[in-house]
């Protein structure tokens, strides 16, 4: 079982899917900006899963969980948004409205690009910061370090650089985003998501080094139903950002309620 916090004691029933692999209670701003309208089931993804089989497993569980007749909605960030998706191709009937926000890559032309925009962001300063944190040995150590690295060159302006990350629970899984990035090259990705008839919202930052509108042409093959939303003056994390935080929760929570019918 892995471990689920709770928000809400009424409306729809959301999940919301953190990032990582392993950035557990990063959603937790999202939980509570939701929680007075919806009824609201924040994960913790387990250290244990090493494949995106087992992620989507352990969110099926969650899913499961859940009481009400109407199918779930999941709103995940970064490489929740990617493990979202693929948990709506394996279970479809399942899932109700899908929120992306700031997606990861699912092609290599797009982890290239994003390659070369962390590249544009570093300084001489960064690059030996980024030197130093390959050379710890804990993963833990390793995943702290790394997520204060990329919070500055993922970001434009933010109120706070915390992340609210429980330290308690295990760090990055570098196997489960191989496994990803395997599936994408034996094509499984982004083709298996044309079974996905859940509407979908991308929600995305213009200063975000993850390309949107690359990711976005990735998935509308597959997803034609796709709507896609991007802000300037905004990175990789929307509700933390001084300029979009206060817009992006209002258009999280319209277009939710309104694929609700709430």
């Amino acid at each position: 079982m892995v471990k689920v916090r709770t928000y809400g004691t009424s409306g729809p029933q959301v999940i919301v899917v953190h990032g990582g692999p392993g950035a557990c209670g990063s959603m937790a701003p999202i939980a509570r900006a939701l929680a007075d309208s919806f009824r609201v089931l924040e994960p913790f993804q387990s250290g244990l899963a090493t494949t995106v089989a087992e992620h989507v497993a352990d969110l099926h569980e969650v899913v499961q969980s859940c009481s009400d007749s109407a199918a779930p909605a999941l709103v995940g960030h970064s490489w929740g948004a990617m493990l979202s998706l693929a948990y709506a191709a394996a279970h479809p009937a399942m899932v109700g409205p899908i929120v992306l926000v700031c997606s990861g890559t699912f092609d290599l032309p797009s982890r290239d690009q994003l390659t070369a925009n962390m590249a544009k962001r570093m300084d001489a300063n960064m690059r030996r910061r980024f030197e130093e944190m390959q050379q710890l040995t804990d993963p833990n150590d390793r995943f702290r370090a790394l997520g204060s690295l990329t919070m500055e060159l993922y970001s434009y302006d933010l109120t706070t650089t915390d992340q609210e990350i429980d330290e308690s629970e295990p760090g990055s899984n570098s196997e489960t985003w191989q496994d990803m990035v395997r599936l994408q090259g034996e094509g499984a990705y982004p083709a298996a998501f044309a079974a996905i008839k859940s509407p979908v919202l991308m929600l995305h930052g213009a200063d975000d080094p993850h390309p949107g509108e690359m990711i976005r042409a990735s998935l509308e093959p597959h997803i034609p139903q796709l709507e896609y939303r991007e802000w300037r003056r905004c990175g990789h994390y929307p509700w933390l950002e001084k300029s979009t935080r206060d817009e992006f929760f209002s258009v999280l929570r319209n277009w939710l309620a309104n694929r609700f019918a709430i």
